[in-house]
């Protein structure tokens, strides 16, 4: 994990799921600061009462408001942009909310970095931002391009960006778990369709990658881990076993299967022994930046339908009895 001595460290949405574990595993690394930037005053308060830490500094703000971000990111050494709208169907129902914070929220993240003199910017993605068929993956898939090629605007300033894109996060805001647990005690289970898979890691897994790609990054990567695939309906069946099964059908905007890396995107990246790197196509990357990854072979694609790693039932229980 990357050492955040001495380092000056803004999360935004650093109240969510995320920004919490993120700051309890960097808080062990002794960092100068750890500015969380979010909305909610309530959450923020909650959040200061549980960590109780003097090198933690509380911003309310938007990221849709830029000026607020300018004043936050002053001194900053590494951001870390995780604050997005990401309810499906709240994006879904508010169209122009999620545009606002998700697309022009991440061009205000980006300004202000590099205005700023931020050393190193990470914006968290998502699988839904790979063939999106949802605003949400949509939204997302533009920020990524806006972090990917914003390095051509650093100039000479020394900031550089990069995305980490993931899959889904076990029992986190919105994961399938918290549901199936409530629906356990009704004794009814609801399961959109019973061939849909996931990718699957857990929080601790996911702010341990985002922590060694922003000491891997050169600026214009998106960097991919891994990670196991899981069955839906096995899930189900170790979350409660003795339930009534409804197949309900794949709601609007829904995958049945998952996708991390396209085949055309295969095309410009490089495979790690824990991780695929994608590279950007253009003049401000350098082609000595991770030059020891292996070339992928044509038309590979990375889903969670054809991945080689499968959680075991044993796996899966202990992520769930651990939560």
């Amino acid at each position: 994990m990357f050492n955040m001595k001495g380092k000056t460290l803004l999360i935004t949405g650093g109240t969510g799921s995320f920004g919490k574990k993120f700051t309890e595993m960097v808080l062990k690394t002794n960092p100068k600061v750890i500015r969380i930037f979010s909305r909610d005053e309530l959450k923020q308060s909650e959040m200061d009462k549980q960590f109780k830490n003097k090198k933690l500094r509380f911003f309310i703000g938007d990221v849709r408001d830029r000026d607020r971000l300018y004043r936050a990111m002053n001194g900053v050494d590494i951001v870390v942009h995780a604050a997005a709208l990401k309810q499906v169907p709240a994006c879904e129902y508010n169209p122009i909310e999620a545009v606002r914070t998700n697309i022009d929220g991440a061009v205000n993240v980006i300004e202000a970095a590099i205005d700023n003199e931020v050393k190193k910017v990470v914006a968290i993605s998502t699988d839904k931002a790979v063939h999106p068929v949802n605003l949400y993956g949509a939204t997302k898939m533009v920020a990524e391009r806006l972090f990917v090629q914003s390095n051509s605007y650093t100039g000479t300033h020394k900031t550089i960006l990069s995305c980490v894109r993931y899959g889904n996060v076990v029992g986190s805001r919105g994961s399938v778990i918290p549901l199936f647990l409530k629906q356990k005690e009704s004794g009814t289970v609801t399961i959109t369709d019973e061939r849909m898979t996931r990718f699957w890691l857990t929080l601790e897994q996911g702010v341990d990658f985002v922590l060694n790609c922003i000491e891997r990054m050169k600026g214009g990567e998106v960097f991919i881990p891994k990670i196991p695939s899981m069955k839906i309906i096995d899930l189900a069946n170790i979350i409660a076993p003795n339930a009534k099964r409804e197949i309900t059908g794949i709601r609007p905007g829904e995958k049945l299967h998952e996708v991390l890396l396209t085949e055309d995107e295969a095309r410009h990246s490089k495979e790690f022994k824990e991780y695929f790197v994608i590279e950007p196509e253009y003049p401000f990357w350098n082609e000595r930046n991770l030059k020891n990854g292996m070339k992928i072979q044509d038309n590979f694609r990375y889903t969670s339908k054809d991945n080689e790693e499968w959680l075991s039932e044993k796996e899966l229980k202990d992520m769930v009895d651990n939560l």
